[in-house]
């Protein structure tokens, strides 16, 4: 049985009154008193007695019955509506030339960094259980790669596996036409796609590792427009602090070697960057670190998700309200007709 309740529960009280009622049906005023030496059939008159006072129990139920029906009675019918309110991202990877370096996985110097940032980009976007990441199904994200200039990959999308195609063919700027480092340039683009959307809440992560060398674009200009434009930056620098293990060609032999080379990471900029627009700078040594910033970064911009109850409700009145009425007509004609007294 569904739980019942009642929306004018105050009619009620009413039903303390049936005693009253009932009283009032079963007097007869018309009633002639009279003595006879007639030897009484006690249970004929008993039958007789107990049918007679059939039409005043009818109209007590019936009463009764009216009396619930008024009362309101219905059942709850509760409804749920889950609305969520995604977040754009646009991700701004560098792919400069300093990304072939090979000291974000510890013993194995056959991983580049950017391979590094292509694996935890796929688990922050799609999510991994390995992890601890959930992923972004109801977040727009977008991509944008830069080296020597900024190139728009991909804009905000909510196809999170064409997405992630897209980031895992990215390559490293090889021509010396194209390398370089263009912070402000894929910032600036990031903001500019960003602006484009309705969401209330957007933000980037920007992930490099070297310094502001190449673009049109002032990488504090670039902060300026976000903070204006309400985008929040998330600043990562990537790569071991001092010297780093770089693939070079060794001049005497013509074979690949591993090389030392140092770290050019301005990290002031991207604490300045981060700061203005209200964002978080971090610094990335080794792949863990990266994984542990991105899900940083993950439970800080998480979809708000807001829950309505719509609470509906189905009228039950007309059941007793139907009742009520055949029993009161039930009453009223074997009052009429079978039971029917004279005065």
């Amino acid at each position: 049985m569904p739980d019942i309740e009642f929306r004018n529960a105050g009619f009620l009280w009413l039903l303390l009154f049936l005693p009253l009622i009932y009283a009032m049906a079963v007097a007869n005023p018309n009633v002639l008193r009279f003595s006879s030496l007639q030897i009484p059939d006690h249970g004929s008159r008993a039958i007789r007695v107990w049918l007679a006072k059939l039409p005043a129990v009818l109209m007590s139920l019936a009463v009764a019955c009216i009396i619930v029906a008024l009362a309101g009675p219905r059942t709850p019918n509760a409804e749920s509506k889950v609305s969520r309110e995604g977040i754009a991202i646009m991700m701004v990877v560098d792919r400069s030339g300093s990304m072939k370096a090979r000291d974000l996985v510890e013993g194995d110097y056959s991983v580049d960094r950017l391979q590094v940032v292509k694996e935890v980009f796929r688990q922050f976007v799609l999510g991994d259980s390995d992890s601890g990441t959930q992923g972004r199904d109801d977040d727009a994200i977008g991509l944008i790669a830069f080296a020597g200039f900024a190139d728009s990959l991909c804009p905000l999308t909510l196809d999170h596996g064409n997405l992630v195609s897209m980031a895992d063919e990215l390559q490293i700027a090889d021509s010396r036409q194209e390398d370089g480092t263009a912070i402000g340039d894929g910032l600036a683009l990031a903001v500019e796609r960003l602006r484009r959307s309705k969401t209330k809440s957007k933000v980037v992560i920007l992930l490099t590792d070297g310094s502001n060398n190449a673009g049109v674009i002032d990488p504090e200009q670039a902060a300026d427009v976000a903070q204006a434009s309400g985008v929040k930056v998330y600043c990562i620098g990537t790569g071991t602090r001092g010297r780093a293990p770089f693939p070079t060609i060794d001049p005497f032999t013509g074979r690949s070697i591993l090389a030392e080379i140092p770290v050019e990471l301005d990290e002031d900029t991207l604490k300045m960057i981060a700061d203005k627009t209200g964002g978080e700078y971090f610094r990335a040594t080794d792949r863990d670190s990266l994984v542990g910033i991105y899900q940083q970064i993950d439970k800080m911009e998480r979809t708000k998700v807001t829950e309505q109850r719509y609470l509906q409700y189905d009228e039950r009145y007309r059941t007793p309200l139907l009742i009520g009425v055949i029993l009161l007509g039930a009453s009223l004609l074997s009052r009429a007709t079978i039971f029917r007294t004279l005065p």
